[in-house]
């Protein structure tokens, strides 16, 4: 599909600027635009229908704002539960994110991998399959945790990642008799925070879907060769103050208009 389109990311928050970054990587000439949907932040403990809703109000007004050439929902919460809805209404691709499990169990040598992700993603019947189909020979432990999502978000926010917090959130993975080698960053958010990661466990293999989601993206699409980076769009659901201490990280990416999504906002706040 050739294309001088933009495409969409999508997110609760900030966790698919992750994504964001592996696609320019590969992509840099392609122009983006990127959606957080602050007014809905978090996805991981609402019920499925709202995040259904929320996910489909949000990618329709961008589609009629922005004519995009593809989407990408940069959330596994809101991927594994909105994506035949949202593949109905649109007439573009979606590509969803989903947890690596089957990479972490490649590359896996004790067969024992982490699972890192929000509550509602480690025990959602998706989760279940992904583990029984490419890990069925692995003793898989599970950590769900919200507190994560909003670390990450208050890092671009230029806040200080608390280390000692760290180390609760990741005990269950490194003090088990036979400690995961590799954990798999369940949650777009999480990458954010892979330097303070590797930090605490540097034996650990991080793994998480940003580079393959750029590929599956390159594969779709056929744009101009270009090593010369286009300026990207940010735009916002809910109130201005959640944006305002993102602006320094925001420029640093690349996005030069932030602006908010003023229809969706009043939309779903009736």
């Amino acid at each position: 599909m050739a294309t001088a389109k933009p495409i969409v990311i999508f997110d609760s928050g900030v966790g698919g600027l992750s994504i964001h970054q592996e696609i320019k990587k590969c992509l840099p000439g392609l122009p983006v635009v990127y959606c957080a949907d602050f007014q809905g932040f978090p996805y991981g403990p609402k019920a499925e229908i709202d995040v259904i809703e929320r996910t489909s109000a949000c990618l329709n007004r961008l589609a009629e704002e922005y004519d995009p050439a593809l989407a990408v929902i940069a959330c596994n919460t809101a991927s594994t539960i909105s994506l035949p809805r949202v593949r109905e209404e649109l007439d573009f691709p979606v590509v969803g994110v989903v947890p690596a499990i089957k990479t972490a169990s490649e590359r896996s040598k004790n067969r024992c991998i982490g699972l890192l992700a929000t509550p509602g993603t480690i025990v959602r019947s998706y989760t279940d399959q992904l583990i029984n189909e490419f890990a069925g020979d692995c003793q898989v432990i599970r950590v769900g945790s919200s507190e994560l999502v909003i670390m990450a978000e208050q890092y671009l926010r230029g806040e200080t990642v608390n280390e000692q917090t760290l180390k609760e959130i990741l005990s269950p993975f490194l003090a088990h008799e036979n400690a995961s080698d590799t954990i798999v960053l369940g949650c777009t958010h999480f990458p954010i925070l892979s330097e303070q990661l590797r930090k605490i466990a540097p034996d650990v293999e991080w793994i998480d879907s940003g580079a393959a989601i750029a590929r599956r993206v390159s594969s779709l699409l056929s744009v101009p060769d270009s090593s010369a980076t286009v300026a990207d769009k940010f735009v916002y659901t809910g109130e201005s103050h959640h944006v305002k201490a993102l602006l320094p990280s925001l420029h640093q990416m690349g996005f030069e208009e932030i602006t908010s999504l003023q229809t969706v906002t009043k939309q779903l706040a009736t």
